[in-house]
C-alpha cells in the first residue's frame, strides 16, 4: 500500500511537470510534502541520509558554480566567447552546433557535465542573440553531448562518483572503459544532429555579416577582474580534478572557489546572489525528496530485485537489464538518486559473479545505461535541470516535451551502441 501510494504521488507530479500544466517547483514542492506528511519519506533524516535523502553535494555544487559564473559574467568574457565562436563558425548553423558540441563534450569528463553546461550555456546564449537565431537547439544539443561526454571519466557525471565508490574504480579504470564508447557514441550523435535539428537551422546573411564585423576585444569590461577570475577558476578545476587524492568533495571545492572568487572579485554579494537560480536548486531538493519515497518505502529496490531475479546466473542478460533498465529508470528518476538506490543491488550481484571480469562488466553496463539515460527526459540529469532553468532565465524557454523528444531518441541509439560494446567487449 504504502508502495503504491508513493509511486502514485511520483507519477502524478511527473505528469505535471512533463505536460506542465503547473510550475514545477510548485509541483515537486506540494509531492515532496505529500511524501514527508505520509510518512512515505524518512522524515526529518531526509535532509542527513545519503542514500534517501536530499543530495546536498549536488545542491552546493550547483550553488558554488552558479556564483562563480555569475561573477565571471561581469567581466564581459561570455560576449567574448560568443563573438569569438560566431566568427569561427562564420555564421553556419551547424558548424556553429557542432563546434559548441565539441567544447562540451572536452570540457565534461574533466569539469563534470553540470559544471561545463554552467559555463557554455551563457555563451550559447549570447551568440544566438547576437545572430538572432533560436538558442533552444543549440542548449538542447549541448546537454546532450555533456551527458554522453560526461559518462568517460570518474568525475565527468555524478553517478559516476557514486559507482567508482562502491566498486572501488578509478579515474583510469573509467578511461580505459568508459572512453571508448563515448567517443563512438558522440560521433555518431554529432552525425545525428544534422538531422535531428535540421528544421531549425537559420542563417541570417545580413547579421551574420554585423557579428564578424564585431571586435571581440571590446566585449571585455574588466581585464583585470577576468585575469583574477580565471585564475581562481583555474584552481577550482584542478580541485575538481583531484578531489579524489585531495579528500574533498566536488561541492566543497566549488564553494571555496565561489568564496574565493568573491573576495578576489570585490562585486556587490547581493547583485551575485542574484544571478544564483534559486528556483533551479529548490526544484532539486524537492525532486531528491520525491525520489527518496521511492527508495525508502522500497519500490526503486523492489523493482531491482525483481530485475536480477529474472536474469538468474545468466551474465549477459544480467548486463542487458542493467545498461536499458537504468536507461529508462534513471530517465524517469533522476540518475543520481536512481544510482544511489540501485548500487547496493548492483553490488550483491557482483558478488554472485563467477570472476572479477564479469563482475566489473557489470559496474560499466549499470554506468553507461544511468549516464546515457541521463538524456531521456527534461529531468533525468543535473545538466538538463540546470540548463533549462538558465533557458528560461534568458527568455529562451524550454518545454519538458521540447527537450525529452531529442532526448529520447539519442538515448535510444547510445545505449543501443553500448549494449553492443559491453557483448563484444566483455562477452564474446
Amino acid at each position: 500500500m504504502r508502495q503504491a501510494l508513493a509511486l502514485a504521488i511520483f507519477a502524478l507530479a511527473f505528469f505535471f511537470i512533463a505536460t506542465e500544466k503547473a510550475n514545477k517547483v510548485k509541483v515537486v514542492l506540494i509531492a515532496a510534502a505529500a511524501m514527508v506528511l505520509l510518512g512515505l519519506a524518512p522524515g526529518a533524516e531526509v535532509f542527513y541520509s545519503e542514500h534517501e535523502g536530499i543530495d546536498w553535494n549536488v545542491i552546493f555544487l550547483l550553488l558554488g558554480m552558479m556564483i562563480i559564473v555569475g561573477i565571471i559574467k561581469q567581466t564581459g568574457v561570455f560576449d567574448y566567447l560568443g563573438i569569438w565562436a560566431a566568427k569561427r563558425s562564420r555564421g553556419e548553423p551547424y558548424r556553429l552546433m557542432v563546434m559548441l558540441m565539441v567544447i562540451t563534450a572536452i570540457a565534461s569528463p574533466f569539469l563534470d557535465n553540470v559544471t561545463t553546461i554552467m559555463l557554455v550555456a551563457p555563451v550559447t546564449v549570447v551568440v544566438c542573440d547576437r545572430l538572432r537565431i533560436p538558442a533552444q537547439p543549440y542548449l538542447i544539443a549541448e546537454v546532450l553531448a555533456s551527458n554522453i561526454g560526461g559518462a568517460a571519466t570518474l568525475i565527468g557525471d555524478p553517478p559516476n562518483i557514486i559507482i567508482g565508490s562502491r566498486a572501488g574504480l578509478t579515474f583510469n579504470d573509467f578511461l580505459v572503459h568508459m572512453a571508448p564508447i563515448v567517443v563512438i557514441v558522440f560521433v555518431a550523435f554529432v552525425l545525428l544532429t544534422r538531422l535531428l535539428f535540421r528544421r531549425s537551422f537559420r542563417y541570417n546573411p545580413e547579421q551574420v555579416a554585423a557579428v564578424l564585423a564585431l571586435q571581440e576585444r571590446r566585449a571585455i569590461k574588466d581585464g583585470r577582474l577576468l585575469a583574477r577570475c580565471l585564475v581562481v577558476l583555474a584552481l577550482v578545476v584542478v580541485g575538481f580534478a583531484l578531489h579524489s587524492v585531495l579528500h574533498l568533495e566536488p561541492s566543497i571545492v566549488a564553494l571555496v572557489g565561489a568564496g574565493a572568487m568573491v573576495l578576489v572579485s570585490g562585486v556587490d554579494v547581493p547583485d551575485v546572489l542574484r544571478e544564483v537560480e534559486w528556483s533551479t536548486l529548490v526544484f532539486f531538493m524537492g525532486l531528491f525528496v520525491m525520489v527518496a519515497g521511492l527508495v525508502h518505502t522500497g519500490v526503486i529496490s523492489e523493482i531491482g530485485h525483481w530485475a536480477v531475479a529474472q536474469v538468474g546466473d545468466n551474465y549477459l542478460v544480467a548486463a542487458t537489464a542493467l545498461l536499458f533498465g537504468s536507461g529508462v529508470l534513471g530517465a524517469f528518476f533522476d540518475n543520481i538518486p536512481y544510482v544511489a538506490a540501485m548500487t547496493p543491488v548492483v553490488e550483491g550481484v557482483v558478488a554472485e559473479a563467477p570472476d572479477p571480469d564479469t563482475g566489473q562488466s557489470l559496474w560499466w553496463a549499470f554506468a553507461l545505461g544511468a549516464d546515457f539515460g541521463g538524456n531521456g527526459t527534461a529531468v533525468a540529469a543535473s545538466a538538463n535541470v540546470v540548463a533549462l532553468g538558465i533557458a528560461s532565465r534568458t527568455g529562451h524557454h524550454i518545454t519538458f516535451w521540447q527537450f525529452t523528444r531529442y532526448g529520447i531518441v539519442v538515448t535510444a541509439l547510445s545505449i543501443s551502441m553500448a549494449w553492443v560494446y559491453v557483448w563484444l567487449r566483455y562477452f564474446v
